[in-house]
């Protein structure tokens, strides 16, 4: 039980601290704002990292295509995560151009990226990032710090904190994922049911 109640305390310290930092809540409102306005003007939501990051992106396109908390009408989100595809790229072109060619494919102006790199400095995220602001599009980071390449693109950075460990940002980032889809079925007027 050692492990467990020291990776419980951890993550509690962790999210106070994020729960009383005020530039974390404004850019988190700021975000969610985003990409609402995106959805409602007929914009589609994309999400992209590696590894836990990766399942973090499928799981913020699956809960809105799906259903978060209530009952609605699918909205517009992909996660780039398409095996043929990211296979495919990354053999004829390097796994850094693996989430911009779908960006360069899919994106049109108005929509909305949320590029999730614990680091800030994956390059394959980053060409996303630079393909959606060349798209016409904005870029909302997941980051542990502000202050990385992803950050100097972003539109919108919520800054998640520093670790020793990817995956405490990992859990961090599941949260604000959550409460990002919280945010988008609230503004739609979309109840828990």
């Amino acid at each position: 039980m050692g492990i467990l109640q020291d990776n419980l305390r951890e993550n509690a310290h962790r999210m106070s601290a994020l729960a009383d930092d005020a530039a974390f809540g404004s850019a988190f409102d700021r975000a969610a704002e985003i990409m609402t306005t995106s959805l409602r003007a007929g914009g589609t939501l994309l999400a992209c990292g590696n590894g836990g990051s990766m399942t973090n992106a499928q799981h913020f396109a699956e809960e809105l295509t799906g259903r978060f908390r209530g009952n609605r009408p699918p909205l517009r989100a992909m996660a780039i995560s398409d095996p043929s595809h990211l296979t495919c790229v990354a053999n004829d072109y390097g796994y850094e151009f693996v989430f911009s060619k779908f960006v360069e494919a899919f994106a049109r102006p108005g929509d909305v990226l949320l590029a999730l790199s614990t680091s800030g400095k994956s390059p394959n995220v980053l060409r996303a990032a630079e393909a959606m602001k060349t798209a016409g599009g904005l870029v909302v980071a997941s980051s542990a710090t502000a202050s990385s390449p992803l950050g100097a693109l972003a539109d919108v950075v919520i800054e998640l904190g520093a670790s020793r460990w990817a995956d405490r940002v990992q859990e961090s980032e599941l949260v604000v994922i959550h409460s990002l889809m919280q945010a988008i079925e609230d503004d739609f007027g979309y109840s828990a049911e």
